[in-house]
């Protein structure tokens, strides 16, 4: 079904008041059962990343942080088995693997008095097993596997899914006889920007 400007001005509205959880997807496909899943998950990623940018700045004050970190370690003082990095990120509308990063490298910083590489933190984010802390690993996986835009996972399907478009258009190109120049030709030739095709005949 098309969707019209006002649909999607009404499913904006009503992403607003709902916190950007599993749940409130589970709702929204409720709410709008006239409309596709992928659509409506298109607009939610497109809100929620909107709503990322417009607050990622407080979440990574000084203050914010400590504080975040502070929670956190009373909050599986109190339930390690309880979802406590998700939750936090749930209650203040913040991206679930970025809450993760946060909590992950102030951690890291307590337990080697340094600012740890990005390099570092990404690949413990990657694989939380590596953790050397196994009640902070589950967590870290827990905001991973339950954030729909953001983290590690999320950067993996991506890439899935645009290998797959990738190689069908190719396949298109292959059977319509058309002459191109594929990314790593381009590469190889010293282009500085290497889209995944180039034609070498326009098409008028």
């Amino acid at each position: 079904m098309k969707l019209t400007k006002a649909q999607y001005e009404e499913v904006v509205q009503f992403l607003a008041q709902v916190p950007p959880t599993r749940q409130s997807l589970r709702k929204l496909k409720e709410k709008f059962p006239s409309q596709s899943q992928s659509t409506l998950l298109s607009i939610f990623s497109q809100e929620y990343q909107k709503l990322i940018k417009r607050t990622h700045a407080k979440h990574h004050t000084p203050e914010a942080t400590e504080a975040y970190y502070q929670r956190y370690l009373k909050g599986v003082i109190k339930n390690a088995a309880s979802p406590v990095l998700l939750e936090l990120a749930n209650e203040v509308d913040f991206a679930p693997s970025l809450m993760a990063r946060i909590v992950l490298e102030r951690f890291l910083q307590e337990q080697d008095g340094s600012v740890p590489s990005k390099t570092l933190i990404n690949s413990l984010l990657r694989d939380p097993s590596q953790i050397p802390d196994g009640v902070l690993a589950k967590q870290v996986y827990q905001c991973i596997v339950n954030d729909y835009c953001y983290g590690p996972l999320v950067d993996c399907i991506k890439h899935a899914i645009g290998y797959e478009h990738e190689v069908l258009l190719q396949e298109m190109l292959l059977e319509r006889n058309i002459s191109f120049l594929a990314e790593d030709q381009l590469r190889a030739k010293g282009y500085d920007k290497t889209p995944d095709f180039i034609l070498e005949v326009p098409i008028v």
